[in-house]
């Protein structure tokens, strides 16, 4: 029985373990599908008919195609001026615009919009001053709008048109209308619940729906997009027997399955869906076309002008214009993501022209100068510099130096060989675009790459292979008509396009598959083991020479240790269950702490955990948004500056007078330094024994220090006497900078008089503040300072709900009243988490990690 119960929680955590593979190979199916069924269904059509139909498109529906593109983008840019709206932190329009057009353009393409184009929207609106907090709403606002507003104008559109689109999916148009109508209803329920911002309850939670305004202005919005998007399209295909408003309902259907696919920018998925609705009515070979240039105009033409605007703003160097100067905060952001997606499509270019036919004009052209050889080898290797090319895009968005060389080489190589292969005119553009790009942004590559440190994530590896797949796909649609012998690989001329198709073809398959076994079969990273006395004695070193005084709490030895390259800074984490959690900011120099948390993250990643930042400080936020993870907020720090700290005058009244009471009491104030200590050890233990007594609770770990001579005894403990015996005491933690001191242990004995613990703040601050240090650090009140507001995230909101009822669990209000009487300086701390993963599973295995396991949790 006892075996039967553990196969399901088994089950479970193999699928979490290898979540990632089945999401990963779940990508790769779809996208197999639906190319196998693009090339099913294109059987009659050939590739020359697709480029007679390229080359039959207007110049004057191409300018239309490029019109709308720019309305559906100025329609985006509202999804995040509305949003701002909504929470109530509107921004100038210039650099809002800039932020909304940048995530979108690389959103669009590179797919997760939510991820991708969120870490965009993190970057730029936290250097316009937006709270993390507020900076999730604008995503999840966005991210909402999008999905509910495409289902309402899908509803729609198939209300109006439902016997057409019926006739295209082969069902009876009266099912399609009933589920148009139920659609509609529940969506009218919702805007009309939601009237003057009504706040709805589900459960325990409190939801603040739009108001009816704020949902009149996003279904325009979404309107706007999905018509105008759809219409870029539209105007591309020629005479159809199909509506304009059945086409919308068609595409927005298939924009719909392209994002819940997963796949990058639905690739595949859209085209299916649009082939297989308008293949009865128009010539495929056309539709084919149009799709092409659909991606191309709509895709390809915002990524490239999104790139070339940070480009200007670099050139220009207009700082003294507000505009400008606005625009050039954001630039340096936006640059990394940009250039990542810029260099994926650019390598795609590569991988896809290199099997496909030079134009004959160009081929005639190009056999009058170069020798075949020439010819064939920059055919051979454009293919493989493009899927490396695609490859280092990974490493270009984490900054890494050495993927910025290999996209500059790259780039520099393929442009060269786009000339000789091709005379390919825009595709060099393209790639003049992207190695302008990168040189001017340099300075972001600062992160070392290690050639063999780096393993591609299975996305990244899924990706891979959808590439290699379409550019098998492309190959045989190309050559359709040319019968496959074993002498084509050996057939060497000008006019031989096919083999030097399959050739190109294989150097790909060959690279991409040493690409993934290199990635699959390095050695498997282990698990870091804990601390051991050199690296703890390392560790001690770095801690001193810093200004966090909390990150002491590396001496209790309990925490694993990852150390910079340098050896000049680490991270102390935990692991518990699949959940690896990083105590605090890394602790070593700044310029030491980008390179730290991206190998946390990919070392958590690589064994199947999920990284964790626990009681982070603002400016690790971006580094973490760039690294995929996502910020919530856990409370506040409270910081007292020691140099305004004094008892005189009535803002400190009541401080004042509780030390004159414990004066009265016959306390005494000490501080006995580290040789001292251990003299004291065991009458410091009988005060810390009666103290968990009294409190029923057992030691703590993790992010808090216990009980243990060595710890105690490795700084300073400020102590109260009474009548020559120590009632209580409290660790203090400091560093060599003499920036902050704090404590961490503080135990009481049940003989200790009332007061004594503002009687023992004030002596330690007083005594720090004599000695030269310029603030104290008084700890974090949990829960505090979450947003109350009705347009908070759920996550806000119940934490506000706990801090102001639950006290009967942890005495979050009194601690922070506590904390308050120092008059202190409030600073926010957050948790961040991998992307998708809730937040409150994470705070259960961070409370498990301090408790000591779910035993000591439920032992107190």
């Amino acid at each position: 029985m006892e075996s039967t119960d553990r196969q399901p929680g088994r089950f479970r955590d193999l699928l979490e373990t290898y979540r990632p593979f089945l999401i990963a190979l779940a990508m790769v199916a779809v996208f197999a599908f639906t190319t196998f069924a693009i090339y099913k269904l294109t059987n009659e059509v050939s590739y020359d008919d697709v480029i007679d139909a390229l080359a039959d498109t207007r110049w004057s529906s191409i300018g239309l195609a490029i019109f709308f593109t720019a309305l559906s983008f100025a329609a985006l840019v509202g999804y995040d001026v509305n949003a701002l709206t909504y929470i109530g932190r509107p921004l100038p329009f210039v650099p809002v615009a800039v932020t909304a057009f940048s995530a979108y353009a690389v959103g669009n393409t590179a797919g997760f919009g939510a991820l991708s184009g969120g870490a965009i929207r993190f970057r730029a609106y936290s250097r316009l001053g937006l709270s993390p907090d507020d900076i999730g709403r604008v995503i999840a606002f966005v991210t909402l709008a999008f999905g509910i507003g495409l289902l309402a104008v899908t509803a729609l559109a198939s209300l109006v048109t439902a016997p057409r689109i019926g006739e295209v999916l082969g069902i009876d148009g009266g099912w399609v209308r009933a589920g148009a109508v139920a659609i509609i209803v529940v969506l009218t329920v919702l805007v009309i619940l939601g009237r003057d911002g009504r706040v709805v309850s589900v459960g325990s939670l409190k939801l603040r729906l739009p108001d009816t305004r704020t949902s009149s202005q996003q279904f325009l919005v979404t309107a706007l997009d999905v018509a105008a998007s759809a219409s870029v399209l539209y105007v591309l295909l020629p005479q159809t027997g199909i509506g304009w408003p059945s086409f919308v309902a068609i595409y927005a259907t298939a924009i719909g399955l392209g994002v819940l696919s997963h796949v990058p920018a639905g690739l595949g998925v859209f085209e299916t869906v649009i082939v297989a609705a308008l293949g009865n009515t128009v010539n495929l070979d056309q539709v084919l076309g149009s799709l092409v240039l659909y991606r191309v105009i709509y895709h390809v033409l915002p990524l490239l002008i999104a790139t070339l605007v940070v480009i200007g703003v670099e050139l220009r160097q207009l700082a003294k214009h507000p505009v400008a100067s606005t625009l050039r905060k954001l630039e340096f952001r936006l640059a990394p993501p940009l250039l990542a997606t810029f260099a994926m499509i650019a390598g795609a270019m590569l991988v896809f022209s290199s099997v496909t036919p030079t134009p004959d004009t160009q081929l005639d052209f190009l056999s009058n100068y170069l020798p075949l050889p020439v010819f064939e080898s920059a055919h051979f290797f454009s293919s493989i510099l493009g899927l490396i090319l695609f490859v280092a895009a990974r490493g270009i968005g984490q900054r890494l130096d050495g993927a910025w060389w290999i996209g500059m080489i790259c780039t520099a190589l393929a442009l060269v060989f786009a000339f000789m292969r091709a005379i390919a005119l825009f595709q060099a553009l393209f790639l003049v675009v992207l190695l302008t790009g990168l040189f001017l942004s340099a300075g972001q590559f600062k992160r070392r790459a290690s050639l063999f440190g780096q393993v591609l994530t299975p996305s990244w590896m899924a990706a891979m292979l959808i590439i290699v797949a379409a550019a098998i796909t492309v190959l045989l649609f190309a050559y359709r008509e040319v019968d496959y012998s074993r002498e084509l690989w050996w057939q060497f001329e000008f006019s031989e396009e096919a083999p030097r198709g399959l050739r190109a073809v294989l150097g790909l398959a060959i690279a991409a598959a040493l690409i993934a076994i290199f990635s699959l079969l390095r050695p498997a990273v282990r698990r870091t083991p804990p601390s051991t006395a050199d690296d703890l004695g390392r560790a001690i070193e770095v801690v001193m020479k810093q200004d966090n005084a909390d990150a002491n709490l590396v001496r209790m030895g309990d925490k694993r240790l990852m150390f910079s390259e340098s050896g000049r800074a680490f991270i102390m984490y935990g692991i518990q269950g699949r959940s690896w959690i990083a105590l605090f900011d890394p602790i070593g120099p700044q310029e030491e702490v980008a390179d730290l948390v991206w190998r946390f993250v990919e070392q958590a990643s690589a064994q199947g955990g999920r990284a964790v930042f626990y009681q982070i400080s603002p400016g690790l936020l971006s580094h973490c948004a760039d690294a995929g993870l996502r910020a919530f907020k856990l409370g506040e720090l409270a910081i007292v500056d020691l140099h305004r700290f004094d008892l005189k005058g009535g803002r400190l009244s009541g401080l004042r007078q509780a030390v004159n009471k414990g004066l009265r009491e016959g306390l005494d104030f000490a501080v006995m330094e580290k040789q001292e200590v251990m003299a004291s050890i065991e009458e410091l233990r009988q005060v810390s024994d009666a103290w968990l007594a009294e409190h029923n609770t057992r030691e703590k770990t993790f992010s808090l220090g216990a009980f243990r001579d060595d710890y105690v005894s490795a700084q300073s403990v400020a102590v109260l006497r009474r009548e020559g015996r120590i009632v209580a005491f409290a660790t203090l933690s400091v560093t060599d900078t003499k920036d902050q001191g704090t404590v961490d242990l503080m135990r009481f004995s049940p003989e200790a008089p009332k007061g004594s613990m503002d009687f023992l703040f004030v002596k330690i601050m007083e005594y720090l503040r004599d000695a030269g240090y310029a603030h104290f650090n008084l700890g974090m009140a949990p829960l505090s300072g979450m947003s109350t507001r009705e347009v908070a995230l759920a996550w806000d909101r119940i934490g506000s709900v706990v801090f102001e009822h639950g006290e009967r669990f942890y005495n979050f209000k009194g601690l922070k009243a506590f904390k308050s009487k120092f008059h202190p300086v409030w600073e926010p701390r957050y948790l961040a988490v991998a992307g998708g993963v809730s937040p409150a599973i994470v705070m259960m295995d961070a409370t498990l990690l301090i408790g000591g396991g779910l035993r000591g949790v439920v032992g107190k």
